[in-house]
């Protein structure tokens, strides 16, 4: 490389980390010029217009990169991602292959199982993650009931990055939490808050059973909610951060996903039956839903 390409590279890269990202833009593009055959601003190009979600900027830039260094692993990771952004399942697929990972034949969108995974839902403003079925390596189904200013619901299908920030335990192992990038389907879920005065942790508890019976979901957010502070989040939770934080945490209501009040109504019904809980039961939309 030379070095212009390589003092140009550097610049863009101090501009994007100051959040400076049309400059690094022009920094980027000038080290292009300076050195055509490196394949390392065009791969650093692409980061820039992942996270500004363009999609199409973003795949050129990859196409260039490996065109330059096939072997460049991060570079057909990210062709993955905006691929499956634009919904260019033959792209994806090749990409995903490109990455060393095993794809069925087929055409279309991928309907893998990789488990149930933490994704952060807004992370560069108010950051929630929450659980998810990741259904291919951009892809997860949301399977919490996410608090109303995070803007989603529940059974949203949002896209990912395939860089890990952070981890999070499940049944004793840790996992990778990775940054939502965008929502790519609004699910059909509104989300309601249930004031359920009197309620015990038994009758709660069965209010969850209720709704995944039903095909919709139930949370005791005062139950299922951390409050993590940024350092906690982006990596491992510990505990001095969550007791400074408890002080201050507010009461935390429950939490019902469902289609529309008819059929949350019936699943209130059919939980008064099971639980035999008898007290009022108040119900708010959501002012964060979608």
């Amino acid at each position: 490389m030379g070095r212009d390409a390589e003092a140009e590279n550097e610049r863009g890269r101090l501009l994007a980390a100051d959040g400076d990202a049309q400059g690094a833009i022009v920094a980027y593009r000038a080290a292009t010029v300076a050195d055509d055959s490196w394949s390392v601003p065009w791969f650093n190009l692409g980061l820039v217009y992942k996270y500004q979600g363009d999609w199409l900027s973003c795949t050129e830039c990859n196409r260039q990169a490996l065109l330059r260094d096939p072997t460049d692993v991060g570079a057909w990771w990210n062709l993955g991602i905006a691929a499956t952004a634009q919904g260019d399942w033959r792209e994806a697929r090749l990409a995903w292959e490109g990455c060393g990972i095993d794809i069925p034949e087929g055409e279309g969108p991928l309907e893998l199982n990789y488990g149930l995974t933490p994704v952060r839902l807004n992370p560069s403003t108010r950051a929630e993650v929450v659980w998810c079925d990741r259904i291919d390596p951009a892809r997860a189904i949301v399977r919490n009931v996410p608090l109303p200013e995070s803007g989603h619901c529940y059974a949203d299908l949002v896209l990912h990055d395939g860089a890990p920030t952070g981890t999070r335990v499940r049944n004793g192992k840790e996992v990778l939490v990775f940054d939502a990038l965008e929502r790519l389907e609004a699910s059909s879920f509104r989300t309601y808050v249930l004031d359920l005065p009197g309620s015990t942790e038994e009758e709660r508890s069965a209010l969850e059973d209720v709704a995944f019976e039903s095909a919709m979901a139930a949370e005791d957010w005062s139950r299922s909610v951390r409050f993590l502070c940024q350092q906690c989040s982006v990596g491992e939770p510990h505990e001095v951060h969550d007791r400074d934080l408890l002080g201050s945490r507010p009461e935390l209501a429950v939490a019902a996903a469902a289609e529309d009040e008819k059929r949350l109504q019936e699943l209130i019904d059919r939980w008064r039956i099971r639980s035999g809980y008898s007290g009022h039961v108040g119900i708010t939309m959501a002012d964060g839903d979608i």
